[in-house]
Formats: structure tokens, sequence, C-alpha cells
């Protein structure tokens, strides 16, 4: 359930509130808005729920106490009605700006990554994205180059300037990610790793989370309330396609999950149109109608060399035809009141 505090409520009101929810063995969470702050009440069971209402309401300084019937209780936009903005270094995800971010699926060396970076950079990028360490469906495909990769990501940072978002796939490598990365990503085959969401979520640092590949929307959010509910509040969604029926593209981009999630999250959301469609001729209508759609931010691969990529070449734009693409993006970000 949430709290909502009168406007004229003190910090020792809410310092008195918190001790009695605490007390009573619930878990807190306080959202500061710009008109309201909103306290939420976690782990209170259903038999207790309308008695607590009543309890909780009955204090001067409280102007209402709300159920909250959603199995996702602090990603939800009932706990945070105002939009969320993650800041990284100087990049704000989120907010009236589209951010771009942009590198190759797995870094394969130091000489492809650096070209990378200075050419997405050059065309407006703001992130740079980079694998270490790749799921893949076949033991046999290509598992990046580890801690070395991170390295190579790092001396692209020192050069370029630009932040690094990188995924972890093991909680035992969550620290060592979160010495190199700005962002850790959780990848679409991890967002049902409990285990590793729950790290994440002790950690401060933005986390992005992927859509798992057949995640409904309330699943999606669900996952993000793992990492939440251990305290970490700076996490990013990102729609990646989901599994259809469909074999023409690699998955079927879900644009309408953009809005959706828009409606039912305060979290910032990302589109990533090179997974969602596994083809680069389609990459960039897919990444304007995205933005188009409300998408706060797009993720892209970029390779300079695609026919010689380890991985995902068939979905990675060349340098120029992401600065193409960067263009366009701009005149729809205007188009929809934004920029980029």
């Amino acid at each position: 359930m949430i709290i909502i505090l009168n406007p004229g409520a003190t910090e020792e009101n809410l310092d008195t509130l918190v001790a009695n929810i605490e007390e009573r063995g619930y878990g807190v969470h306080i959202s500061r808005g710009v008109e309201k702050t909103i306290v939420g009440c976690i782990g209170a069971p259903d038999e207790d729920k309308a008695i607590v209402v009543e309890q909780l309401s009955s204090f001067p300084f409280v102007e209402r106490v709300v159920p909250i019937l959603k199995p996702y209780k602090i990603v939800g936009r009932e706990f945070h009605p105002d939009k969320s903005v993650i800041k990284v270094g100087n990049v704000e995800i989120g907010g009236q700006r589209v951010v771009v971010i942009a590198g190759p699926c797995t870094v394969e060396n130091e000489e492809q990554m650096i070209e990378t970076a200075k050419a997405v950079k050059a065309a407006g990028a703001t992130i740079l994205r980079g694998g270490a360490f790749k799921p893949s469906t076949s033991p046999y495909s290509f598992h990046g180059l580890g801690e070395d990769a991170l390295k190579i990501l790092q001396s692209a940072k020192e050069l370029t300037g630009l932040p690094i978002v990188t995924e972890v796939m093991d909680p035992r490598d969550v620290e060592l990610v979160s010495k190199y990365a700005d962002i850790l990503q959780i990848g679409t085959r991890n967002m049902t790793n409990f285990s590793l969401l729950n790290t994440v979520g002790e950690i401060r640092k933005p986390v992005m989370l992927k859509r798992g590949m057949s995640a409904t929307i309330e699943e999606w959010l669900q996952a993000a309330e793992y990492i939440a509910h251990r305290g970490n509040y700076e996490i990013i969604l990102c729609e990646r396609g989901i599994r259809t029926f469909e074999t023409f593209t690699r998955n079927t981009f879900d644009v309408s999950a953009i809005p959706a999630v828009l409606s039912l999250s305060h979290l910032p959301i990302i589109a990533d149109p090179s997974h969602g469609t596994g083809k680069w001729n389609l990459v960039t209508p897919v990444a304007l109608a995205a933005i188009a759609a409300g998408a706060d931010g797009l993720m892209v691969e970029v390779h300079p060399h695609p026919e010689q990529a380890l991985k995902d070449g068939a979905q990675s734009l060349r340098p120029e035809a992401f600065a193409a693409m960067m263009a366009q993006v701009a005149a729809v970000a205007q188009a929809v009141g934004r920029s980029a």
C-alpha cells in the first residue's frame, strides 16, 4: 500500500510514520515527488491490509492510504507518480533528450572498439555499449573476452568520455563488472535470474533490464521490482523484441510496450531495434517508431566491419548508416517535442 502525506507534513511526521511501519515488520520505501511525499508500505498480508489502512489513515499528517493491487509496487506509477530520470555522468535517461547508446555487440579487440567509439560519438551517441561477457544459445559461439574486454571498454571511455554499459551474467561477476561499467545490463536470458537481480539490487549503480524474450509486461515489471526491492531504484527498462511465430525477423519488436510501460511505471524505457529485428536495414525505421511511441532512448549495434563481426553482424549498422539514422532520430524527436 502507499501512504500519501499532506503537503504540510514535516520530516518529524515522516519519521513517525516510518517508525510505525517498521515496528509492524513491513518494508518502507520513500518517494519524494514535486508536490507530495509518498511512502510505500511493503509486505502487509492481505488479511491485515484493511485494519492497517484504517490505522495509518488516522495520522493527521496522512492525506490518504491506497492499497496497491498490482504485483509490482515500487516501480509502479502509484508509488512514484513523477517520471524517474536516471543520471549517468552528465547523461540523463528519462528526461527531455532522447539518449542513444551505441557500439558493437561484442568487444573483439582494442582497435575495433576504439574505432567504433570514436565513430558513434562523432555521430551523436552519448553512451557506449560493448559486450565483455556474452550469452549465447550455442556453447560453441563466441562468449566474449571477459575482463580483458572490460579493460578495453575502459580505454575507450577514457579516450571519448562516453559512459559504458555492458552485460553482467553471473552474480559472482557483479563486483568485477561494476569496477568498469557505468550501467550494468541484465540481458533477456537473465531477466528471471533472481539471484542476479537481487545482487544488482544491492549495489548503487544504474541497471538496464532487458525484457525477457517471452515475458509479459507484468513479468518484466516484476523483475524490475526484484531490483528495486533491494534498494536500487536506478533501473532502465529496455524493450528488445519478443519471441512470436514470425520468422522473418529475429524477434518481434513490441512497440506498444513502450507507451504501455510509461503508463504503468515511472521507470525510463529505451528500445533496442537491433535485437528487435535482427536485420540492419530494419533498425532505423523501428528506431524511429520507438521514438515516436515515447521511448527515452535507443540502444543500437554499430560495427566498423559487420562482415567480420564475431557476433550479430547482420543487425549491426556501419558507422555511416548510424550517422544517417541519427539525423532522422533528431527529426522525429523534435516532432514529438523532444531533442536528440
